[in-house]
């Protein structure tokens, strides 16, 4: 898949959910791969869409709180509080599509949105194999990292996302 356009946009959960499934979680069916606040208003979900029409990358973002305290970390510059947690699910890329900046993408358009609904705390519990990614997109671990059964190991990573930044996408 060597040079592969694609286009990031928004689509209905649904049409990530093979991929999701392939990708994320092989042992189950697609239909199980749906989440309960998929359809949710603030929900949004992205995915890469090659030339071809096919999905090769995809993310969802939710209004969530992060499994741990945010006191310390949602504070603005002004001392005023930013209380939007943001929980980022089923990021998934096509394996013949890696290492083309896909994922990078659909991560973007990820922060984008938050960024669009006034920022605050993106969070993730995050693949051990994937740590790297998401330190280069600004991410920190928390926490140590525990297996999740047929899944393997994980860590909850966050990053802070202002609302102005949106204006860099």
């Amino acid at each position: 898949m060597r040079g592969v356009d694609f286009e990031v946009t928004a689509v209905h959960a649904s049409e990530t959910f093979e991929l999701r499934r392939a990708v994320l979680r092989p042992f189950e069916d697609a239909a199980s791969i749906a989440l309960e606040d998929d359809d949710r208003p603030g929900t949004g979900t992205f995915a890469a869409i090659s030339s071809s029409g096919a999905v090769v990358g995809a993310a969802r973002v939710a209004p969530a709180p992060p499994p741990f305290s945010t006191e310390a970390l949602t504070s603005d510059d002004s001392g005023g509080r930013r209380s939007a947690s943001w929980r980022l699910r089923g990021m998934a890329t096509r394996e013949d599509a890696r290492n083309l900046g896909i994922g990078t993408a659909v991560l973007a358009r990820v922060v984008q949105h938050v960024a669009e609904h006034g920022g605050g705390l993106l969070w993730c519990n995050a693949r051990v194999p994937a740590v790297a990614f998401y330190r280069r997109a600004g991410f920190v671990e928390h926490g140590d990292p525990w297996g999740e059964p047929r899944i393997g190991p994980h860590v909850v990573m966050w990053r802070i996302v202002w609302g102005d930044d949106a204006a860099a996408y």
